[in-house]
């Protein structure tokens, strides 16, 4: 789940993998792609959105891509799958396809978070010192 900037509104995931937006309070559904295209968002760990279309690779099933994270900065993407990767993207990256800045093996990585203090230089030293 995801605020927008302002508090306004907020983004969901659903386990049909639909993106939604609503409306804060009222809990309203939005529903013009043109008002949610203009909304600025203050987190982003939603697989799901035109934002993020380049994350999935081109043989991927909905489920393999478990989560995200966009760095605090606004210009970094983190993603977890199936397969134990964690890969570093640009953000947003609305092509299809993308090849990655950086990627690592894990585990089957179901959550994952930056930390406000990381940039992509301190997130790419992380990920060569682990990634064997």
């Amino acid at each position: 789940m995801d605020f927008s900037a302002d508090s306004s509104y907020l983004q969901v995931s659903t386990g049909s993998y639909k993106r939604q937006v609503y409306e804060v309070p009222s809990g309203k559904q939005l529903v013009d792609q043109a008002v949610i295209d203009r909304i600025t968002w203050a987190t982003w760990t939603s697989v799901l959105g035109d934002e993020v279309i380049g994350i999935w690779s081109r043989h991927a099933e909905k489920a393999d891509v478990n989560c995200a994270c966009v760095s605090h900065s606004g210009i970094n993407l983190v993603t977890g799958d199936d397969f134990g990767m964690v890969k570093l993207f640009d953000f947003p990256c609305p092509e299809k396809f993308v090849r990655t800045c950086f990627c690592m093996v894990t585990t089957s990585t179901v959550d994952i978070r930056i930390l406000s203090c990381f940039s992509r230089r301190h997130m790419m030293e992380i990920f060569s010192s682990l990634n064997l």
